[in-house]
């Protein structure tokens, strides 16, 4: 009872330091309206209070899913091995993948970023087959962008399938917290039937599926990476801000692991359709793979005031709205015809530009 007490205490003190940043990320006309009005106050820590509660997941130590990807020296494990760092300096940046390919899974981690200046940077935490599917990989992306000193962290998601790099999907948005103070949850869900992420049990983002969609939807084995890497090229303002090597080494951090799925050989001769449907029903009975109505007002409070880019409603790019995308009326009044917010979007339009680190690294596409 008395452990019970302490945790409900913590989730309570996090969810106010939330609402306090929250209140900071806001412009400053906008805070004394809003935060004058108790309505909204009640409203916004009730759609968070609803989601607070810790996903039902067995958590597994990092040499039980995954191994290093590149970078020697530059991924550091923790003594209880549980977690680990991934560091750039001057000569290399580095990562990591799962042990084992996934037909659909649930993916996560706690990962906390690094501080001060980090314009140029992008750290990476996403599923991808590229290394085996090289014309035709699927892809499902948490690519976070650094920033000038004073300036916070942004972050995108994205989605490809069957080599459809030529149609990004990404979506852009700003955090409720600062995510270099501690760390924080961040999820994907990939099912037959549709795609969620999540940021501490809050769905930030859905993508149900579609057979319009065909073979966009991502539909082959994936393994999980994470890196971080210099993205000077286009990361920030478009590549205006370039890594400075002087505050080196970055280190970004993560831990407490989940990997639920099926795992598979993607050349295996029994379909994974049939070798992974237990599986794969007993992962859309889970607690995540259900956005409930409290959660669907979270997302939707999210969304509302952090998304500063939507590729829906990009008409530049897409005069027709790919088939996944619901357009809302009302939040289409918000945004430009480029997909960008028409008040309150702090970076300009910049043009289209893709940068890779290499064939291990995701797909990334610049400012749009």
């Amino acid at each position: 009872m008395v452990e019970e007490t302490e945790r409900n205490k913590e989730k309570n003190n996090k969810m106010v330091d939330q609402i306090r940043c929250f209140e900071r990320i806001l412009p400053m006309t906008h805070t004394r309206l809003l935060f004058s009005l108790p309505l909204f106050l009640f409203l916004f820590l009730l759609s968070f209070t609803f989601t607070n509660a810790d996903f039902n997941v067995t958590t597994i130590p990092f040499n039980n899913g995954y191994s290093h990807l590149f970078g020697d020296g530059n991924l550091v494990r923790s003594p209880d091995g549980k977690g680990v760092r991934l560091l750039l300096d001057r000569y290399t940046g580095s990562g990591f993948i799962s042990s084992s390919m996934y037909k659909h899974g649930f993916f996560s981690a706690n990962i906390k970023l690094p501080s001060g200046y980090t314009a140029g940077i992008v750290i990476a935490f996403y599923t991808s087959n590229g290394d085996v599917f090289e014309k035709s990989h699927d892809e499902l992306d948490f690519e976070f962008l650094g920033n000038v000193e004073g300036k916070p962290w942004r972050f995108q998601t994205n989605l490809y399938g069957n080599g459809s790099t030529s149609r990004g999907r990404e979506e852009r948005y700003r955090l409720w917290f600062d995510p270099t103070k501690e760390f924080h949850r961040y999820s994907i869900l990939w099912t037959a039937k549709n795609i969620i992420f999540y940021i501490d049990e809050v769905p930030i983002r859905e993508v149900v599926r579609s057979e319009a969609m065909g073979g966009d939807y991502p539909s082959k084995p994936m393994s999980l990476y994470a890196t971080i890497w210099d993205a000077s090229n286009w990361a920030t303002s478009g590549g205006k801000y370039k890594v400075n090597y002087k505050y080196a080494p970055f280190v970004s951090e993560y831990k407490d692991f989940v990997l639920e799925g099926c795992p598979v050989d993607p050349i295996q001769e029994v379909p994974a359709a049939v070798a992974c449907a237990q599986k794969n029903a007993l992962l859309e009975s889970q607690d995540y793979a259900v956005i409930t109505p409290q959660r669907r007002l979270a997302m939707r409070r999210f969304r509302q005031r952090f998304t500063y880019y939507s590729y829906c409603y990009d008409t530049w790019r897409y005069p027709v709205p790919p088939p996944e995308c619901v357009i809302d009326p009302v939040e289409k009044r918000r945004f430009n015809d480029t997909g960008r917010l028409k008040f309150g979007g702090s970076h300009r339009k910049q043009s289209r530009r893709r940068g890779r680190r290499s064939n291990v690294v995701s797909n990334n596409q610049a400012e749009i």
